[in-house]
């Protein structure tokens, strides 16, 4: 790991989120270049002391290491494809799944450039504070070497050295974060149909969404034993449960599409002989393609 306190780092890209990245490097006072196909979208970062580059190889050569934050994948092979990367690190910031953050590893690798991908669970005006996480995964020996700087963007975490951890854990995060979305708008529209607004309820969603939170260590070892005892419910308790839940959304006139659709998976995990066990049990039916 450097012990230098500052040092150069390149931004390409300049969205909102590659302009966040840019200003946390300055304030900062890391030596940031930065470079956007729309040069006018690094005026106000130069007005902050960016220094501007012409072309991507000069940018690259600029910085001791190099954030991409592009639209997609393809749009990052398209900027780099005449670009010298010889002796370069690549820290790839751009969203995607986990086979394009290893077949990207690949392709820098193939042209001489360290890579690191990773992926920012943040919007734009958390970069820079604690609030702001940033996932990295790729060799480990580069992700410490260049974690000093990485760390102006917020609380920075390498996962492994399979590139694809990334954006795997990037998938995983907004499947937790929909899912509990949607089921507080499932409750909401329930209470709504009784005059309860959504404000009055969300401080009750919390609690109960907190308490299931409290629930996963011990479910996730459930989970990597394969071993499911009924320690607090049976599936086929929950399921009676979740018949209710159909059947109420119904009688209200909500949308019941959503419970019908995990009461379908408890169904074919107790047909499967699973209904004396504990609800991580169903595991086994998100594990199966459909």
């Amino acid at each position: 790991m450097t012990n230098e306190t500052t040092s150069s780092v390149t931004v390409l890209g300049l969205g909102l989120m590659g302009r966040a990245l840019a200003g946390a490097f300055l304030k900062a006072g890391h030596t940031t270049t930065v470079w956007n196909r729309t040069a006018a979208k690094a005026d106000d970062l130069v007005a902050q002391g960016a220094r501007p580059a012409p072309t991507v190889t000069e940018a690259v050569r600029a910085g001791s290491v190099t954030l991409l934050c592009l639209t997609d994948y393809p749009a990052v092979y398209e900027l780099l494809a005449e670009a010298d990367l010889a002796g370069a690190t690549l820290i790839n910031l751009t969203s995607g799944s986990s086979a394009q953050a290893r077949a990207a590893a690949e392709w820098a690798a193939q042209r001489g450039a360290r890579y690191l991908d990773g992926a920012i669970m943040a919007v734009p005006p958390a970069i820079g504070t604690p609030e702001a996480v940033v996932l990295h995964s790729g060799p480990q020996a580069d992700f410490e070497a260049h974690e000093p700087v990485l760390a102006a963007l917020g609380t920075v975490s390498y996962l492994g050295a399979d590139h694809g951890l990334a954006p795997l854990y990037d998938m995983a995060g907004l499947a937790m974060m929909w899912s509990v979305l949607n089921a507080w708008l499932q409750g909401t529209a329930m209470l709504r149909t009784a005059g309860v607004d959504a404000a009055t309820f969300a401080p009750f969603a919390r609690q109960i969404a907190a308490g299931v939170a409290d629930w996963l260590p011990g479910y996730a070892e459930q989970v990597d034993r394969g071993a499911f005892p009924a320690e607090v419910s049976a599936l086929e308790t929950d399921a009676r449960a979740m018949a209710h839940l159909v059947a109420e959304s119904e009688a209200l006139g909500v949308d019941a599409e959503l419970p019908r659709l995990i009461q379908a998976m408890a169904q074919r995990s107790i047909a499967a002989g699973h209904g004396g066990e504990q609800y991580p049990v169903l595991i086994a039916e998100f594990e199966k393609p459909r």
